[in-house]
């Protein structure tokens, strides 16, 4: 039985793995046939402003008259999309850094675990806020704000596993017949590590989605580029909770984030369950 079958096996008893599979499949196939899926152009001007849903606009019309269910369906590509470049770069990032301290040890160990404790303590969305706001409202800041505060996690993770490993008999043995410490971490030990670092990616996208929900509510978000945050920034400003408008207008961004949140997690926690070793042996 080769490793991947076997794996698939022990998955498919995860029924929240499973799940999350799903959901995660179906808002993938969403973002990618959005210009085929969404019934009208979601920056042009279709109908009147606040329409209530009808059979020719499924979640009614907007403050200018664009149709919700569109925006919706390409907000997806951008959550989407936000999502996993933030939760890559902040991977990149812990995986470097797990890397480096668990090899090494010592002073620079003390040092880098020591930055870890530090952002920890420190309240996350606050300083987001401010970090955001002060670079400004773009696309690439917003994950550029995730990604520099969302790394501390996988960090500890995969350091923990890299002092395991670090001791193990192969590694020994690469270091007896004198390779190199850029063979050994990239050779030997970051294979080890990868399967932690891909769960610990999955549950980093749901993080980044939530965070960037959260900012782009604030009006931190990319104003030009509409994700499921900023067009629940653009109902609150306009005054969705004044009307009944808010009945279309944010409850359905707010479900489809918290739906893609648990898509994810729900697969993150299971591919940890089953990629950790402490969990595993659990």
């Amino acid at each position: 039985m080769t490793r991947w079958s076997e794996f698939w096996k022990i998955f498919k008893e995860k029924k929240l793995g499973i799940i999350g599979i799903i959901i995660l499949s179906c808002f993938v196939i969403l973002a990618v046939f959005a210009p085929l899926l969404a019934p009208y152009d979601p920056s042009v001007r279709v109908a009147a402003p606040f329409l209530a849903p009808s059979a020719r606009h499924l979640l009614g019309t907007n403050d200018i008259g664009n149709d919700i269910l569109s925006e919706l369906i390409f907000g997806t590509r951008i959550s989407l999309l936000i999502g996993v470049i933030a939760a890559f770069l902040s991977i990149s990032i812990g995986l470097l850094i797990g890397l480096i301290a668990g090899y090494y040890g010592g002073i620079i160990d003390s040092v880098l675990m020591r930055i870890v404790d530090l952002i920890l303590v420190i309240p996350f969305l606050p300083l987001m806020i401010v970090l955001a706001a002060y670079l400004g409202p773009s696309f690439w800041n917003i994950i550029i704000v995730i990604s520099i505060l969302s790394w501390v996690r996988p960090a500890r993770v995969i350091r923990s596993q890299v002092l395991t490993l670090k001791t193990k008999a192969f590694v020994e043995s690469a270091r007896s017949l004198g390779a190199t410490t850029r063979r050994i971490l990239f050779t030997h030990i970051m294979p080890g590590v990868i399967p932690l670092a891909l769960a610990q990616f999955v549950l980093a996208s749901s993080y980044a989605i939530l965070v960037e929900a959260s900012l782009s509510f604030l009006g931190l978000g990319d104003p030009f580029q509409k994700s499921w945050g900023t067009i629940l920034y653009y109902a609150q400003a306009r005054g969705a909770f004044l009307t009944s408008s808010w009945i279309w207008w944010i409850l359905p961004p707010g479900f489809l984030t918290t739906l893609l949140v648990l898509g994810f997690t729900f697969t993150g926690y299971s591919l940890e369950e089953i990629l950790n070793p402490r969990l595993r042996r659990r």
